[in-house]
């Protein structure tokens, strides 16, 4: 599992510095030219900073041993972060909303061209990283990466949003100011969505829901593989960080010794073991 938390941890920690950059940028822009919708759109990447600071941390948490009070290691520190983060950007997210409709009316001067040339290069970053946190997120099994490439991916179009507000006040002059913050409202709402998409893929991973339905298959399939299992009865595979936990209840022949029972379980944990590296443990019942 050491290659896969170092290749999760990198694209957080790529994340982290990239938004970093881009959010301080956006952050000066907004406000020497008075553009709210550049000003939301910082406050957007410096939570996405935030949030990938906080998956860095987490990941290194989660790769603590387990000890007396937690037996199971701390593998959930993921998830734990993430909805924390979540709910400290839905926060975020309606102070800005709160402030661009009090704005909407009131007469500011219209941006300068070259707040164009900061919104419009942030598109393409945004989508760069979208694409390889989601590649990595899924090799490694990384709910809270998911969640922060989909995020960049909705930045991507909040940038979009700022872009065309921003190409709009330009072009049509004063009497079109309102579109800035109209612009911010976009990101707002874009905001919403992907921090409360990651508060419920957290919440759902603090649930003990079932993992996705082919690796279950794929791993009664591994166990069944073992000559002396005539049927997989149950097999619950709950998703804990970056790792699993299995709980599998295994039918076999009912004459057989204790001993022989026993031998064969450990068989089936240790060939799903060997098989899928994000298995941490197997509980086998026979």
């Amino acid at each position: 599992m050491r290659s896969i938390y170092q290749q999760a941890t990198r694209a957080a920690v790529l994340g982290l510095v990239v938004n970093a950059a881009l959010g301080v940028i956006k952050l000066f822009a907004g406000l020497a030219t008075n553009s709210f919708a550049l000003l939301a759109d910082s406050v957007n990447s410096l939570g996405d900073m935030f949030t990938s600071g906080v998956v860095v941390f987490a990941l290194r948490f989660s790769q603590k041993p387990p000890d007396r009070e937690h037996p199971y290691g701390h593998t959930r520190a993921e998830a734990i972060a993430g909805s924390n983060v979540a709910l400290l950007i839905i926060v975020s997210a309606l102070l800005v909303a709160w402030e661009a409709m009090r704005r909407i009316y009131l007469p500011h001067a219209v941006p300068p061209a070259w707040t164009l040339w900061i919104a419009g290069p942030n598109v393409l970053i945004k989508e760069v990283l979208y694409r390889y946190k989601l590649k990595v997120g899924r090799r490694t099994g990384s709910t809270a990466l998911i969640a922060n490439a989909w995020d960049h991916r909705s930045d991507a179009l909040c940038s979009l949003a700022v872009f065309v507000g921003l190409a709009v006040v330009r072009w049509g002059g004063p009497e079109l100011i309102w579109a800035d913050e109209a612009a911010a409202m976009v990101v707002v709402a874009a905001i919403l969505w992907s921090a409360t998409r990651l508060f419920r893929q957290s919440a759902h991973e603090l649930l003990d829901a079932q993992a996705d339905e082919k690796l279950v298959r794929e791993v009664e399939a591994a166990a069944t593989s073992v000559p002396e299992v005539r049927r997989v009865e149950t097999l619950w595979l709950r998703k804990s960080g970056l790792e699993c936990f299995a709980d599998i209840h295994l039918e076999v022949d009912p004459d057989l010794t204790v001993a022989e029972g026993h031998a064969i379980g450990h068989r089936v944990k240790d060939k799903i073991l060997r098989e899928f590296e994000f298995v941490r443990d197997v509980l086998v019942h026979l």
